[in-house]
């Protein structure tokens, strides 16, 4: 008994009408395959899925692309040709902007301006003009940014020098005033103490009068770096 007709007919259920994609295509590559040794015929197919997954096959003895211009050679479409002069026109046109701004950048640098007229003079002079304007715009902004970011790191380390500073007056009053079981370790930590205080004593104190009079540093305190 033969197989029934199957009516021809988009198949609705997807996974059916992709297995049914499948397995036609794999027939037709195989009718090519045989058609192709059988008759010396060239052939070429492609295949475009509903998922638009490319599937192609080309016989052995050819390519690709010798397919495709022996196509257009039959049918008398020279695609190439009109492809190249739109490369050439492309090319041509990109010249030309090239060029124009070549020769605006020698005229801006004051070169090449033999053939200006006073109108072109004038609308030269008012480029330049907007473009310094623009360019020290942009100066301006990028020190002004540099600026703020360095008042921003110089009021950083200002607060960790204090903050050091406060650990350290910190930790001399408890070593000055604290327990200490090492006898050694408290004087050591003493003495350190009492320098600090000195050190902070000399620099509130004035410079010697003689100093002073025989042009020394002047009336100025000395202060810590």
């Amino acid at each position: 008994m033969g197989r029934g007709k199957i009516e021809i007919k988009k198949i609705e259920n997807s996974t059916n009408r992709q297995v049914t994609y499948s397995k036609r295509r794999n027939g037709i590559f195989k009718k090519a395959k045989e058609l192709t040794v059988l008759c010396d015929a060239k052939i070429f197919l492609i295949m475009l899925s509903s998922t638009r997954k490319y599937h192609e096959y080309t016989s052995p003895n050819t390519t690709t692309k010798k397919m495709i211009d022996q196509y257009l050679s039959t049918l008398g479409v020279d695609i190439w040709s009109s492809h190249y002069e739109k490369m050439q026109e492309n090319l041509k046109r990109l010249k030309e902007i090239n060029n124009k701004l070549r020769r605006e950048i020698r005229q801006r640098t004051g070169e090449d301006m033999s053939g200006l007229n006073l109108q072109e003079l004038c609308h030269l002079q008012e480029n330049i003009s907007e473009s310094v304007a623009e360019i020290r715009e942009k100066k301006y902004h990028r020190i002004m940014n540099q600026t703020v970011t360095c008042k921003k790191k110089v009021k950083s380390l200002e607060e960790q020098h204090g903050n050091l500073v406060l650990d350290l007056e910190t930790k001399c009053e408890e070593q000055k005033y604290g327990v200490v079981e090492n006898e050694g370790h408290y004087n050591s930590a003493v003495a350190f103490a009492n320098g600090v205080h000195n050190l902070y004593a000399f620099r509130l104190q004035p410079l010697h009068p003689n100093l002073q009079n025989e042009g020394g540093f002047g009336s100025r305190d000395l202060r810590l770096s």
